[in-house]
């Protein structure tokens, strides 16, 4: 298992308050990433705890990025609630977003990440966010295109949603997260045949997306 940290001034080119940052003088741990809790030939399942705090008028989230290759990812909220905004641009280094969905999860719902998204996790209160994941270790995250627009397409404040001006984006879609496996993703890595889609995007199973209900 290999632990890592997110720390705040690792974040000061993605968040909305950019005055709050400035006049921050302590470093602190914004999330802590444990991968490869759990592995299954080259996925591997990962667990992040995102802590709840504001930072400054923004809610606290990780930094966000994309999946070269086109790789898809599943999440599952352990505790607490979370929003993952999924964010599709015409390519990966292009400010014009094509989709963007933020979808609510409650602890035990899931949520899959499709071919092509970028995503960032939001911790929507004070409390903390356990969440874990599987997803092919057969890439490294591309984090360049969230720091080069400054954040994903939207913030959320605790005044709502506020469009970050550095994309061309549309409306922001929002859904519901329901199950999309009985199992946990604890049990789902050792059933490889059920997810064997994480390592081929081309074989991505769209009906999915279909569990997930709007908001």
């Amino acid at each position: 298992m290999k632990i890592s940290h997110r720390y705040l001034f690792d974040m000061k080119e993605v968040l909305f308050d950019r005055e709050w940052v400035k006049r921050q003088k302590r470093n602190f741990v914004l999330y802590e990433m444990r991968r490869e809790v759990k592995v299954n030939g080259t996925l591997r399942y990962d667990v992040t705890k995102i802590y709840g705090r504001m930072l400054g008028k923004e809610f606290s989230k990780t930094f966000g990025h994309y999946h070269p290759g086109g790789f898809p990812e599943i999440y599952e909220v352990l505790k607490g609630r979370a929003i993952f905004l999924l964010q599709k641009p015409v390519r990966m280094d292009s400010r014009k977003i094509i989709h963007a969905i933020a979808v609510h999860a409650e602890k035990g719902t899931q949520v899959v990440i499709p071919p092509r998204y970028g995503h960032v996790t939001i911790n929507p209160s004070r409390k903390v966010l356990v969440i874990a994941n599987i997803v092919s270790s057969r890439f490294s995250s591309n984090y360049a295109p969230y720091k080069k627009f400054g954040g994903a397409c939207y913030f959320f404040t605790k005044n709502g949603w506020v469009k970050n001006e550095n994309y061309r984006v549309q409306n922001l879609e929002k859904r519901e997260a329901g199950r999309i496996y009985e199992e946990d993703l604890k049990e789902l890595i050792d059933n490889y045949e059920k997810i064997f889609w994480l390592e081929k995007p081309k074989k991505f199973p769209e009906k999915l997306l279909g569990k997930t209900g709007k908001r």
